[in-house]
């Protein structure tokens, strides 16, 4: 059978065989040759998204989380403007610094001195407390042509710790402000300064490339000329010339799984732009290793045990789980009280929570069920738990009557 996978920007042409008695995927080679395929060989440099998707990741982003994105992509592709059009769409305020004509005194200030202590003068460009919420746009960070300049920025940049506020120097910024990074991918075809690992490590990257239908529906927006439409639609591939494959080699730390946690609590993506949201903090192949686990887990139903003697970490998982799943948990539940229906009041507790979130079809389902178990019958007629049992007990005993 063949399928055909959309993954971000990608479109795979993936065939499913059976192969060594189990389903494997092939791919086709360059001779039209089946291959078995991994994932990390065929979403390489496919963890890039187009204008519109980096806009919607940016909203989420800045307006959820203290988290610094920096946006990579080839000259022309409209990083600057998306930026610009994220802020104005979520209703920001938009300072831009272009870091390649800063000095270190245009970021930190001028130093005076009052009495006996030195100070240094806030920069026109600073949005004070009670301005209106702002984004700070660093724009060419890589460009800043002394070093000294880039060191001062590094502290700009970096996410404020929970309880904290960003700071620059000796400047405080309001936490309703944040920050926003763009660069060209240092690939050799652009004067930029090469970023240290450290720095890049406390950026969230999102790659971004030239699509077509995403500029079509723009050029459409903004009443281009009709000829140049019209030419680009016959001629997409004339749109821009393809720059080399974005890749910053970010890597796994401490920090960068930090970071996908607080997205992950934070922010909604669609499903679609995951790996190329993760890959940008942690890499491709610890972002590819992190989905395809984390849907695995997904597609295992929820055990007794879980439900029993871990609720709180389970019950998303629960409201989540396909009516297939949950039948499987019910009746593990079911089987597991048969064999051991000795429950300490946490357990019971959890297993009254657990029927609580079920539809009323599979909770009548579930405690008609329980009831056959003497010790656990004695259980659910506990006063303390009418609020969740009793309607279902009065209705299942209406009717046997």
């Amino acid at each position: 059978m063949d399928f055909l996978f959309l993954f971000g920007l990608s479109c795979l042409k993936i065939t499913k065989r059976v192969f060594n008695g189990k389903w494997e995927n092939f791919c086709r080679d360059s001779n039209g040759r089946p291959e078995i395929c991994t994932w990390n060989n065929h979403y390489q440099a496919e963890v890039v998204m187009n204008i519109s998707q980096m806009k919607e990741v940016l909203a989420e982003i800045l307006t959820k989380t203290n988290l610094t994105p920096c946006v990579v992509g080839h000259r022309g592709v409209g990083k600057s403007a998306g930026i610009t059009q994220a802020c104005r769409e979520i209703g920001r305020d938009y300072v831009a610094l272009r870091l390649g004509q800063m000095e270190v005194g245009d970021l930190v200030g001028i130093p005076y001195r009052e009495e006996k202590v030195m100070h240094w003068s806030q920069p026109s460009w600073w949005p004070v407390a009670g301005a209106p919420a702002t984004i700070v746009h660093c724009d060419e960070l890589n460009r800043a042509q002394q070093e000294d300049t880039l060191q001062a920025i590094f502290q700009f940049v970096e996410p404020p710790v929970k309880g904290e506020q960003r700071r620059l120097h000796t400047h405080v910024l309001d936490q309703k402000h944040k920050v926003v990074v763009s660069i060209n991918p240092p690939d050799g075809t652009y004067q930029v300064a090469t970023l240290d690992r450290a720095l890049l490590d406390r950026m969230v990257m999102i790659y971004v490339e030239t699509d077509y239908n995403c500029w079509a529906r723009y050029a459409k927006e903004q009443q281009f000329d009709e000829t140049v439409q019209q030419f680009l639609s016959a001629y997409p591939n004339l749109l821009a010339k393809p720059g080399a494959a974005i890749d910053m080699q970010m890597e796994p730390t401490e920090r960068a799984w930090e970071m996908v946690s607080t997205l992950r609590r934070c922010c909604r993506f669609p499903e679609d732009l995951e790996m190329e949201i993760y890959a940008g903090i942690v890499g491709q192949e610890a972002a590819v290793s992190f989905l395809r686990w984390s849907r695995e887990q997904k597609e295992r139903p929820v055990t007794a045990r879980q439900v029993l003697d871990n609720w709180s970490d389970v019950e998303a998982q629960v409201k989540q789980q396909r009516d297939d799943l949950q039948a499987v948990t019910l009746n593990d539940l079911v089987m597991t009280l048969e064999v051991d229906a000795g429950l300490t009041l946490g357990q019971e507790q959890n297993l009254v929570a657990y029927i609580g979130e079920l539809t009323r079809d599979l909770k009548f389902g579930l405690v008609k069920a329980l009831l056959k178990n003497p010790q656990v019958a004695e259980i659910l007629c506990k006063d303390d738990y009418d609020a969740v049992i009793l309607e279902t007990i009065e209705c299942i005993s209406r009717e046997a009557s």
